[in-house]
C-alpha cells in the first residue's frame, strides 16, 4: 500500500495542474490522481483551477507527472452510468475511475440496471484492450450501500471491472466503511482515502451520499489502522489517494499514512 493524492488538494490555492503535481513531489508523495475534463474550461485555461482537458496530449501530461518523480494512479473521471450519451464517449477517453451519477427520474427500477450494464458493456472493451480499470465509488443513491456497490461492480463479467472505495462518502451515507471495504475485498482497485472530522459527520452523516473532500487523514472519525488491515488481508498493494482540501492536510495526511502502512 501506498499513499498518494487526489489534486483536489490545490482547489483551495486556484492553482493549476502543474503547479499542483509541484507541490505534491515537495510534500513527498509519489502518486497524484489528475480529474480529467471534456473539451476546454475557463478557469483551468487561466491556470486557475487543477483539472485537465482530454484534448492536451496524455503523453505530455503524463511527462509532467514524471517529472517530478511521481506516477499517476488513476483519473478521477467521475460520470453518469445511467446517462450513456455522456458516459460512453467521456469513459471512452478518460477510461478508468467513476460512480453510477445522478439517476435521472424517467428511469423506473428496474431500467437502471440495464442501462448501466449497457454502458459498462460498451466501455469494458475499451478498457481491457488497453489494459485499464473501471472503478466503481460509493457516491450516488445506489453505490452509496455496499449491497448496490457490489451489484454495479459486478453487473459485467470482466476483469477490468472493480471498485474504487471512498471510505468517507460510505461514511456519511450511514455505511459501515470498514464491512464495506471488506465485503468489496479483491474487487478493490484504488482506495480514496477520505477522513470526515466530526464536526462534518455530526452535520450531515446519513443525509448525504458523498462530498468533495474530507479532513486529514487521522484527524477524523476513519481509523486508518483498521482500513490498513483489512486491505492487507485481502492483498490490496495500491494506492490510499488522499482526498482532502489543503496542501497542510495534505502533508499531515501523508505522515499518518505512512506511519500507518509502516505498522500495518
Amino acid at each position: 500500500m501506498t499513499p498518494g493524492i487526489n489534486m483536489e488538494f490545490i482547489r483551495c490555492e486556484d492553482k493549476p495542474f502543474a503547479a499542483g503535481v509541484e507541490r505534491a513531489a515537495q510534500i513527498g508523495y509519489r502518486y497524484v490522481e489528475p480529474m480529467v475534463h471534456n473539451g476546454r474550461e475557463l478557469l483551468s485555461e487561466a491556470g486557475y483551477f487543477h483539472s485537465v482537458s482530454m484534448d492536451e496530449e496524455p503523453l505530455f501530461i503524463r511527462d509532467l507527472i514524471e517529472s517530478h518523480g511521481l506516477k499517476c494512479s488513476g483519473l478521477s473521471a467521475h460520470t453518469p452510468l445511467m446517462r450513456p450519451e455522456i458516459s460512453v464517449p467521456y469513459l471512452e477517453k478518460a477510461i478508468r475511475f467513476t460512480d453510477e451519477g445522478i439517476r435521472p427520474a424517467w428511469l423506473d427500477e428496474e431500467e437502471i440496471w440495464h442501462v448501466m450494464r449497457y454502458t459498462l458493456k460498451k466501455v469494458l472493451p475499451v478498457a481491457e484492450r488497453y489494459g485499464v480499470f473501471i472503478g466503481i465509488e460509493p457516491h450516488q443513491s445506489i453505490s452509496k450501500t455496499t449491497e448496490g456497490l457490489l451489484r454495479i461492480a459486478t453487473l459485467v463479467e470482466s476483469p477490468m471491472l472493480r471498485i474504487n472505495y471512498d471510505t468517507g462518502n460510505a461514511y456519511l451515507a450511514g455505511e459501515d466503511p470498514y464491512a464495506g471495504l471488506d465485503a468489496a475485498g479483491e474487487l478493490i482497485v484504488h482506495v480514496h482515502a477520505k477522513d470526515i472530522s466530526i464536526q462534518h459527520a455530526e452535520a450531515e452523516q446519513g443525509k448525504v451520499t458523498g462530498t468533495p473532500v474530507g479532513c486529514a487523514c487521522g484527524d477524523g472519525v476513519i481509523d486508518w489502522r483498521r482500513v490498513a488491515a483489512i486491505l492487507k488481508k485481502h492483498g490490496f498493494d495500491g494506492v490510499l489517494s488522499v482526498e482532502c482540501g489543503t496542501p497542510e492536510q495534505a502533508a499531515r495526511s501523508l505522515a499518518h499514512l505512512n506511519e500507518v502502512i509502516a505498522s500495518a
